[in-house]
């Protein structure tokens, strides 16, 4: 028997329009007071708020709208009970009920935000979260443990930072549960392991985003006294940057998300590269002038010595004679040259003045038989024999007469 009902089909945006316009026409969702706790709170940029709203049993989405939200005198926060004033709406395009909230006001805290802020004081009184108890991350870590889901976002976020990083460290995976009631006892097995195999040298402990709920395994107070008493350093990544977990505080170092916590976990191999390049050179530069310092210093005492030593002494001894020597020959060429010069100008004038001169003109010189110059006929005597000097040579000669020019112009001036 062919039991199928012959329907009109419809397309899912049909569907979705005719279950919105069936809910749109209930008196009861069109105008709600509901009671129950706030999580998954977020604060959109727009202004627009963003949260759940549950109590033991469900939950349900909710939006306020800026306008709506800006009347508000508090501000809500995950855990909070409130009473939310609206309507419920299908959304068409998501094919989900939420509920539009107009008015809010605070219903006291939630069951799980007391039991945080209780234990959180608690932990705090004994001294679990002080400063002076946490300890420093390693500087170049060779092993890095990681206690998280094996197939979330959390673990391929931190593999791919620390192999871009610096892929000398090895990554060991201890796969946990990250949420509901056996997660914190399967996280304080990580930590167990990592501190009994002492194989890693610091622990990254976390997961990626979810509700409050999902992360309320990070709040446990177990997991949390594991975390104070690891001899390993612990890094706590849970969630996202506003997520603040009992861990978060327990822990040596707090992660905004794991992707932060592998960038505290390794250095940056090449911001490392760039500073040992750096001290690379500045040693270099201070090297170089340590040698050249030392070098000067050697020069200047090596002076020094051979200022003061006999070796020095007798070589500025020898320099110094070189040098008289030199000046010496100058001055005794410049004498040379200024009496040679001088020696030049008197044979000039002896060789102008000489009697030999006059004889090469043609004339000649008359000579006594004692060897006396004639200088006038009045040293002669008729038949005294002379000698008659030339240019060429010497001639006998006798007087024969003698003509006294004077007393002849005294004769002739006196008739």
């Amino acid at each position: 028997m062919n039991t199928e009902l012959h329907t009109p089909a419809l397309t899912v945006t049909e569907l979705n329009r005719y279950i919105k316009s069936v809910l749109g026409a209930d008196d009861v969702l069109s105008a709600l007071t509901i009671r129950g706790e706030i999580s998954n709170f977020k604060a959109h940029s727009s202004g627009h708020l963003y949260f759940t709203l549950k109590d033991e049993g469900a939950e349900i989405s909710a939006v306020m709208f800026r306008a709506d939200a800006s009347r508000m005198n508090f501000r809500p926060t995950d855990g909070m009970r409130v009473l939310a004033f609206g309507n419920a709406d299908f959304y068409e395009k998501s094919g989900r009920i939420q509920v539009y909230v107009r008015t809010m006001r605070a219903d006291g805290v939630g069951a799980m935000a007391i039991a945080y802020e209780r234990l959180k004081r608690q932990l705090e009184a004994e001294g679990l979260f002080a400063p002076e108890r946490k300890k420093p991350l390693p500087a170049y870590p060779s092993c890095v443990g990681v206690i998280t889901a094996p197939t979330g976002a959390a673990i391929r976020d931190i593999l791919n930072i620390t192999g871009r990083r610096y892929p000398q460290a090895k990554i060991l995976l201890y796969p946990s549960l990250v949420q509901g009631a056996d997660a914190p006892a399967s996280l304080c097995g990580g930590l167990a392991y990592f501190n009994a195999d002492r194989s890693c040298d610091v622990i990254i402990l976390g997961r990626g985003g979810g509700s409050a709920e999902d992360l309320w395994a990070f709040n446990d107070e177990a997991l949390v006294r594991a975390v104070a008493a690891s001899d390993i350093p612990v890094i706590s990544a849970v969630g996202h940057e506003t997520d603040v977990t009992l861990c978060d505080f327990a822990a040596d170092k707090r992660a905004p998300t794991p992707s932060a916590a592998a960038e505290l976990a390794v250095p940056d191999r090449g911001e490392l590269l760039r500073r040992t390049a750096a001290v690379g050179e500045a040693m270099t530069e201070r090297l170089w002038r340590l040698i050249q310092n030392r070098r000067n210093e050697v020069l200047t005492k090596s002076k020094t010595l051979s200022l003061l030593s006999p070796e020095g002494k007798l070589g500025r001894m020898r320099q110094a004679v070189d040098h008289d020597s030199q000046t010496l020959d100058r001055l005794v060429r410049r004498i040379l040259e200024r009496d040679g010069a001088r020696l030049r100008s008197s044979a000039e004038r002896l060789e102008v003045l000489s009697p030999l001169a006059v004889l090469s003109r043609g004339y000649g010189a008359v000579q006594t038989a004692e060897g006396r110059i004639v200088g006038s006929v009045k040293e002669l005597c008729v038949g005294e024999k002379v000698h008659l000097i030339l240019k060429d040579g010497c001639a006998e000669a006798q007087i024969q007469s003698i003509e006294n020019k004077e007393a002849e112009d005294r004769s002739n001036g006196g008739a």
